[in-house]
């Protein structure tokens, strides 16, 4: 299956937003070494026979020009501020966001709408790949390929400094209002980054963030083993998830979330896959949004990065030999520290630390949530998207994370990443969640 390029064109806001050059801040939050990273996605469209006639390239990139009047930044280039290194927002009259147009002469269903498991090499030539290290960078690339079918996949190359998927949903559905023919958008953009989200006057770490993250400039995060590192595809049925959530309550008296449930099933797992000494740390991490979180409030329209990462650590030992819902527990009291003044002691800890290398340190397990971003109302007149695909391999320090996605119904799709040789092994753990008591036996 061959997907071939028809042409790039740079989309330009319909109007000039603006008429100089000018320079745009971003927050410490933005700026965090963690988020040097681009979040590379797929969003897959099914026929439709109303609109079997549109264009859908015509139709977006129609519908982006007119949104970048309101988010011009993203048509913007991200350049490392030559004072302490900081990313910061360079925006240029007649700046402009790259779109491919590109085509497949099959149908989606012949690769089940990349619902499942199917070959990188196809899924990796629909969205753009951006080097985040780059000087300057692109804060965003996007891609629509058009499949025999009439059916297309709008592929998304953005860089997580300018915001993060919460904030692209915004940009996404401003995008979709408009091609759908609305008048404008319905929620208005707000930059405002470092006077909302900027270090206190004086700076004060007054919450312990010591306790969770290190300091070395030597170390980066995204290197990796070296080795072949796959995705693994789990649909994962939620009466799976209810039994064994009923079996922790009886187990332990507590309630669980599947978040946290079924995170800390595949944090063990991953654990016992890569047989981790037992005096070592392991952290599973995961991000929490503060937009309500924080006094007082971001406004509505914020869409740059709005969430901060929660750690929880333990000894190797600990998380395989004790029954896992201590871990679990651990994982919701972790949620209870996110206060207003942990996210302005992280701030203040990232203005103080920036140039020193503020790290989670390794062995590092990333944990992120896209059940409930909105996706299925990224209408562009064809109906939601079916499937939403991320193609990422680094978030939150970890350069395996493990996606909970949308899935068919009665059902959560979990996307994990691991080192090729040590899928089958991490696969037996899992089968233990469709073994009902005896699977879950093995679990406490």
């Amino acid at each position: 299956m061959q997907v071939i390029i028809q042409q790039t064109a740079v989309i330009r806001p319909n109007k000039p937003p603006f008429d100089h050059d000018h320079v745009l801040s971003l927050s410490h939050i933005d700026t965090d070494r963690n988020l040097h990273v681009t979040l590379r996605y797929l969003r897959v469209y099914a026929p439709n026979h109303h609109q079997q006639q549109t264009d859908p390239y015509h139709l977006i990139t129609t519908a982006l020009s007119a949104t970048l009047l309101h988010y011009y930044p993203f048509a913007g280039t991200l350049l490392r501020c030559h004072s302490d290194g900081r990313l910061e927002l360079h925006c240029h009259v007649d700046d402009g966001v790259p779109v491919v147009s590109a085509s497949v002469n099959s149908d989606l269903s012949l690769v089940d709408y990349l619902d499942s498991e199917i070959d990188d090499k196809l899924v990796e030539q629909l969205v753009p790949e951006l080097d985040p290290n780059s000087d300057p960078i692109r804060p965003i690339t996007l891609q629509v390929t058009r499949f025999g079918c009439g059916g297309f996949v709008l592929g998304a190359s953005v860089h997580h400094a300018i915001c993060d998927g919460l904030g692209a949903t915004l940009f996404f559905n401003a995008m979709a209002e408009l091609a759908r023919g609305a008048g404008g958008i319905t929620v208005k953009p707000v930059w405002d980054r470092t006077t909302l989200l900027g270090p206190r006057n004086p700076v004060r770490v007054q919450y312990p963030i010591h306790e969770y993250l290190s300091l070395d400039k030597d170390f980066y995060p995204y290197l990796g083993s070296g080795k072949r590192v796959v995705k693994g595809c789990f649909n994962v049925k939620e009466e799976w998830l209810d039994r064994f959530k009923g079996f922790l309550l009886e187990k332990s008296g507590l309630k669980f979330t599947t978040f946290e449930a079924l995170g800390a099933f595949i944090w063990r797992a991953r654990t016992k896959a890569y047989g981790v000494r037992g005096d070592e740390k392991v952290t599973f991490a995961y991000s929490i949004n503060i937009r309500k979180l924080i006094t007082p409030p971001l406004p509505d329209g914020y869409w740059g990065n709005g969430c901060v990462p929660m750690y929880v650590h333990l000894p190797a030992s600990e998380l395989v030999n004790q029954p896992i819902w201590k871990a679990i527990e651990l994982i919701k009291k972790s949620k209870f520290n996110a206060t207003d003044e942990y996210v302005r002691s992280f701030i203040d800890f990232q203005e103080l630390h920036y140039s020193q290398g503020i790290s989670a340190g390794p062995r590092v397990s990333g944990f992120t949530d896209w059940r409930h971003l909105g996706h299925s109302t990224m209408d562009f007149g064809w109906g939601g998207p079916i499937a939403v695909v991320p193609l990422s391999r680094h978030l939150l320090g970890s350069t395996e994370p493990c996606f909970f996605l949308p899935g068919k119904e009665g059902m959560i799709r979990v996307l994990v990443h691991l080192e090729e040789d040590l899928m089958g092994t991490f696969r037996e753990e899992m089968d233990n969640l469709r073994n009902h008591e005896n699977g879950f036996q093995a679990a406490l």
